[in-house]
């Protein structure tokens, strides 16, 4: 077990420590619900005290990768990755370019959905769409977005694609995207241009292509990209 570990210094020990265990349990290729070494195996095998094991091993439980199972010792458990996210995602306190990452991400990402919605919409879930429209003011030169109207709309289209993790990841994102469209770190005085609206949205995806919806998405979205890169 000794040359699965890199060498440890004496600097950021407990640093050190954690990425060794995480390169073992990549080794042995353990899977949920596998035991991982005892702390002692764990410390003699390092060479260092078991107050830095369980340190250690403290980081990875509150990163969700290890859990400790009565009769059984620790063993590797399937992380929440949001949960550790959710934590990070505060627009007050990331960088401005992060911020701006984040902003393009969910553009990308809408934009990148259209096979999965294809694939998995339904009748009533064009009915859902429809209801949500159904007093939207039309698409014009001098009108952008009205927010409850875009929750709503692009909140049914995730729930259309049936991805938990994409679900729970825009969830995560719509903050930080709220916060930096009012902020000045995207052009707030470009003249809006035309777009394709929510309603020409939801008749493309009952009658149209996947091809076409993206297109008609990457239009939708055009005023965001445009204050984010003008």
């Amino acid at each position: 077990m000794n040359n699965v570990f890199k060498s440890i210094e004496n600097y950021s020990l407990v640093d050190r420590v954690e990425a060794n265990i995480i390169d073992l349990l990549h080794h042995r290729k353990l899977k949920v619900g596998d035991r991982i070494p005892r702390e002692l195996d764990l410390a003699t095998n390092l060479g260092v005290s078991r107050t830095v094991i369980r340190e250690a091993l403290m980081r990875l439980r509150i990163m969700g990768l290890i859990d400790t199972r009565k009769k059984k010792g620790a063993v590797i458990t399937s992380p929440d990755i949001f949960s550790n996210l959710a934590k990070s995602l505060n627009p007050h306190v990331l960088s401005d370019d992060t911020l701006k990452e984040i902003f393009e991400i969910r553009l990308v990402l809408e934009i990148g959905m259209a096979d999965l919605l294809f694939r998995r919409v339904t009748a009533d879930d064009i009915k859902d769409l429809k209801q949500i429209v159904k007093n939207e003011p039309s698409s014009t030169k001098n009108f952008m977005f009205n927010a409850s109207y875009e929750i709503a709309f692009h909140g049914k289209l995730y729930d259309i694609s049936q991805n938990e993790t994409l679900k729970r990841f825009q969830n995560l994102l719509l903050p930080v995207f709220d916060y930096v469209q009012k902020s000045s770190l995207v052009n707030q005085n470009l003249s809006p241009r035309k777009f394709v609206s929510h309603k020409q949205l939801i008749a493309i995806l009952e009658k149209g292509t996947p091809e076409a919806f993206r297109n008609g998405m990457r239009s939708h979205l055009e005023n965001h990209f445009n204050r984010l890169l003008d």
